[in-house]
């Protein structure tokens, strides 16, 4: 049965009191191993103190996804400054945040370690196997005290990210390694989530904590846009508030309470310019991306903020609205980056008065000695034993050598690498492969089109990844499951074909109330153009299936993950409610394995969708 909802206070100052949790920093462990790389940092001065000051530190990364394991294939190294770095992997990242820690602690700072979302959701088998508890666990033991939500923190709806904070067994699977699961140890913030019953956050909106003293005020989100890209049957009973509003609002009830030096953890960002080489990840490369309109109306007391959702590493100087300078962060993802931000705190004012950040490379491979990284016979990176956290990699093996057996199970077979890299037009070879994997998968429904979200697609299939020791080609589950790991259903629904039209002129900003373009990938036999310069709601054209011109008047059978068939992405137009659907048995990453199963599996031509100017 669902779990409850949290119970809160009735105004939002005795929401404060109750969300404030006044803490001691904890005292930090040492390392004697080396000191990370160093990178060029970014720093702010807000001029001279007027009293004696507090020096601290926070560590902060984003978007961890579960990355338990070290990420394979392209998403294995850290590209930065013409160069590749081996990076990520949650013994390693263990082992970096201690070293960070022991740095600073030599140095006479304390240390608030937070994040900005996304810690889990869309996550490899070894986390979504048990719904993520292994993340939390290990977000617990390496030290995580503060963290907003993300989108993905809603996957699989309100009540589990509630169950996900507070403890408690899974209310249909049960604890199922065996262990009582205990709840995250760290806050989670959720002050732009409201509850539509209490007109309240669903979790805390802010967290304060002491640094010898000295008041720091964290404040808490997810981007507003969350309802688009978060399947809608979880979150209908709540609404997600202005990020700058709601930030602000924080902050003002903050600085009544004295709270001048303030910190916004926010699942939103931004992206550095592409150039050759690749920015460092401590540049700020021609900056642009929601995140500086939002920087620009904040308060001047939030200066600094801990981004996210983009995956893109920087670290920049953003003015705010008084046109002083932010600090603003981003630590890529998937723990493959830690931010190392040092300040200073005046004890007379409470403020900041001068804050230096900078990411550095949580590095796991072995180096050659030649600015380059050893590699095993198969071509995979050396790990490094020396930045192995032992503590770290214990529950780390725990829920490897429980998943093992379903991820290393062989279920099919690809002829080359199959990559989610899309077209000028939008489409991509594995769009292409997993479309047509549901239609084969919905065919005895009468299924005739498949559609495809592209941001449902998290991996390329990597013909020589070898995740249990696999032969050149070999698919396991659990290769599969990271390309497709949030466990939608398949359904299939009646649509004409001047509803389908619809639903494709829907792809695009300002039809039908679209926000963001989102190219659906797109199953063999239909095909269709689209024209760049055409008006929104008027951009297809050549729309045909098998060779024949789609029939605005007949009737077709259309099969989507249930995401899109709830709305998700901005695609109301797919929302034709549960009545008349076909649900099939199983899962959309069931539909991609029994078409692996089928291989050798070729990439999709990719030539569906063709575009005009």
């Amino acid at each position: 049965m669902p779990l409850p909802q949290r119970r809160h206070l009735a105004a939002p100052i005795a929401l404060l009191a109750a969300a404030a949790v006044l803490t001691a920093i904890p005292g930090t462990q040492t390392a004697a191993a080396a000191p990370p790389p160093e990178f060029a940092p970014v720093s702010v001065s807000y001029g001279q103190a007027k009293g004696t000051t507090v020096k601290g530190q926070f560590l902060s990364y984003n978007d961890f996804h579960g990355a338990i394991d070290p990420p394979t294939g392209s998403g294995a190294v850290v590209n930065a400054g013409g160069t590749s770095t081996p990076a990520g992997g949650v013994e390693y990242l263990a082992t970096y945040l201690k070293r960070l820690r022991a740095e600073a602690t030599a140095e006479g700072r304390s240390t608030i370690t937070a994040g900005a979302g996304d810690l889990i959701g869309a996550t490899p088998l070894v986390s979504a196997a048990f719904h993520d508890e292994p993340t939390i666990e290990l977000m617990n033991q390496v030290g995580l005290q503060v963290s907003s939500v993300g989108n993905h923190e809603f996957d699989e709806g309100v009540n589990e990210l509630i169950r996900i904070q507070r403890g408690g067994c899974h209310p249909v699977d049960g604890c199922q390694d065996g262990d009582p699961y205990r709840g995250a140890k760290f806050t989670y913030l959720a002050a732009n989530t409201i509850s539509k019953k209490t007109r309240l956050p669903i979790l805390p909106p802010i967290d304060i904590r002491y640094v010898n003293g000295v008041p720091v005020g964290f404040i808490g989100m997810t981007l507003e846009g969350t309802p688009s890209i978060v399947n809608p049957a979880g979150i209908k009973d709540v609404t997600f508030t202005d990020e700058v509003v709601t930030a602000n609002r924080w902050s003002t009830v903050l600085k009544l309470f004295g709270v001048k030096a303030q910190v916004l953890l926010l699942h939103e960002g931004g992206s550095q310019a592409s150039v050759t080489p690749t920015p460092g990840v401590s540049d700020c490369n021609g900056f642009t991306g929601p995140l500086v309109p939002i920087v620009a109306g904040l308060n001047p007391e939030i200066s600094v903020v801990i981004s996210g959702h983009t995956h893109r590493f920087y670290s920049c100087k953003l003015p705010n609205s008084k046109g002083a300078d932010t600090v603003v962060t981003s630590a890529g993802s998937n723990g493959q980056l830690i931010t190392d931000i040092d300040y200073t705190l005046d004890r007379r004012s409470g403020k900041f008065t001068e804050i230096t950040a900078k990411n550095v490379i949580v590095e796991n491979g072995v180096p050659d000695g030649n600015g380059g990284w050893k590699r095993d016979a198969a071509g995979a990176f050396l790990k490094n034993p020396d930045t192995v956290d032992a503590d770290a990699k214990k529950v780390a093996d725990k829920y490897r050598t429980a998943v093992a057996p379903i991820a290393n199970r062989l279920v099919g077979s690809i002829s080359t690498d199959i990559v989610r890299t899309a077209t000028p037009a939008g489409e991509s070879p594995l769009g292409d492969v997993i479309a047509d994997a549901q239609l084969a998968y919905t065919q005895s429904a009468g299924a005739q089109i498949a559609l495809m979200n592209p941001g449902g697609v998290r991996a390329d299939l990597d013909a020589d990844q070898s995740s249990g020791g696999e032969p050149y080609g070999q698919v396991t589950y659990g290769e599969a499951f990271t390309v497709q790991p949030f466990n939608n259903l398949v359904v299939t629904q009646t649509f004409t074909g001047a509803e389908i039209k619809d639903v494709l002129e829907q792809q695009f900003v300002g039809a039908f109330g679209q926000t963001t373009q989102r190219i659906l990938q797109v199953s063999a036999g239909l095909t269709y153009t689209w024209s760049a310069s055409a008006a929104p709601g008027s951009k297809i054209s050549n729309l045909s299936l098998n060779g024949t011109p789609i029939d605005p008047a007949a009737n077709y059978l259309v099969t989507t993950n249930d995401f899109l068939a709830n709305g998700g992405d901005g695609f109301s137009n797919l929302n034709q409610g549960p009545d008349g659907r076909v649900t099939a048995p199983g899962f959309d990453v069931d539909a991609l394995v029994a078409y692996l199963a089928t291989g050798p599996i070729a990439p999709g031509p990719a030539n569906r969708i063709s575009v005009t100017a």
